[in-house]
């Protein structure tokens, strides 16, 4: 996995249960070409960064305007692009929001998620170029990991086909999506739609034990969960321009009243592959459960998820298994249930952990040997 700059890096095939540079370098661009002969986005989501991109390309020839966003973004990570728009007048910001409904519309989030799109500097190696005035090129970005090209845009209407593995010399902006805020407003969706179609799931992050709850869990006045204590998932080589993506898992099993359940676990702290990051985190809360036994699919955003549509392939698979009396591994039913297009990149499957037991302690590789976590059983004391 490539770094894009110091504090956030993009998350390449890995991650958890069921549940993006040097002014020496040679210009990896090839000549520009007229704007129409630009590659078809493959997505609605797709689509709508590669408008965006133009828009904000087009802005750049005005010099005050071009300045500004220069600023915004050598002092952030991130920029806000289409809020910053509002003050560049013109159409710029009516496009990036129009922009930015089409994307909530098309991922299945409420329209209340608010702006989604961000911009920021495509590495940290073109700060110099840009902190010198030269003006950027703005591209979309991808959520290919096998792209060959991609594709910016100059503030003449150009394009310029770059190199998706080498880190071009010309300062290039990015226009993505904000992951996490994506994820977590996408997973919320999915507690809500599972529920609707009858899967029981708790919101992402609850830890606390549900009414009616049985076992040692009511008697003694808490519950045991699966906690993690350390996790790292593997390297992956991927294109610089390479979308963000956000972790997190769906842990599955049987319910107490012995259906099928579906609970979301975000895991917004996995920035870079080949860390150990040890967060302590509660991964499967054994008071939601049957059995002694849960299963844990580690998936992947990366900008183009339907969480609506994620929602309704799983209940259908899912409500055809009954409880026969004996735990049944569930990763395969979820795996065979996500639509064949989304294994190309979205949503990344990263890895699965089957029969994850409540004693489990010591480190479980995935069955797919793209990561590892270190488990122990935690028991979480009522007040």
């Amino acid at each position: 996995m490539r770094p894009r700059h110091p504090r956030r890096r993009r998350l390449g095939a890995v991650a958890a249960s069921l549940v993006v540079l040097c002014t020496g370098q040679a210009l990896n661009a090839l000549p520009a070409t007229a704007a129409p002969k630009a590659p078809a986005p493959t997505s609605v989501v797709l689509a709508a960064q590669d408008h965006a991109a133009r828009a904000v390309a087009g802005s750049l020839a005005g010099s005050a305007w071009r300045a500004r966003v220069r600023t915004a973004a050598l002092t952030s990570d991130e920029v806000a692009v289409t809020a910053l728009a509002g003050r560049a007048g013109g159409t710029l910001k009516s496009t990036l929001a129009a922009a930015d409904r089409r994307i909530a519309a098309a991922k299945g989030l409420d329209a209340g998620v608010g702006p989604l799109l961000r911009l920021r500097l495509g590495d940290a190696s073109m700060r110099t170029a840009l902190a010198a005035g030269v003006t950027p090129w703005v591209a979309a970005a991808t959520s290919d990991d096998g792209t060959a090209t991609v594709t910016a845009y100059d503030s003449r209407g150009r394009t310029h086909a770059l190199d998706a593995r080498r880190v071009p010399a010309h300062p290039v902006y990015v226009v993505d999506i904000d992951g996490s805020k994506a994820l977590a407003a996408g997973l919320d969706v999915l507690d809500e739609e599972l529920a609707r179609y009858g899967v029981d799931s708790a919101a992402p992050g609850a830890e606390q034990a549900p009414a009616g709850r049985s076992r040692e869990s009511a008697a003694a006045a808490g519950f045991w969960t699966t906690r993690i204590s350390a996790v790292e998932l593997s390297d992956d080589e991927e294109p610089w321009a390479k979308g963000d993506a956000e972790i997190y898992t769906l842990v599955t099993g049987f319910g107490q009243d012995g259906k099928v359940r579906v609970d979301p676990v975000d895991m917004p702290y996995l920035d870079d592959d080949g860390t150990v990051y040890r967060p302590s985190q509660v991964l499967v809360n054994w008071s939601y459960y049957k059995y002694d036994l849960a299963d844990a699919v580690m998936m992947e955003e990366d900008g183009s998820t339907n969480y609506r549509d994620l929602a309704k392939a799983i209940a259908t698979a899912l409500l055809t298994i009954t409880d026969q009396g004996a735990y049944v591994p569930l990763v395969t039913a979820v795996l065979d249930a996500i639509p064949d297009d989304w294994w190309t990149d979205d949503p990344d499957y990263v890895d699965s952990w089957y029969t994850l037991a409540r004693s489990d302690s010591g480190t479980r590789y995935g069955a797919r040997g793209n990561g590892w976590m270190t488990v122990e059983p935690y028991f979480v004391q009522e007040f």
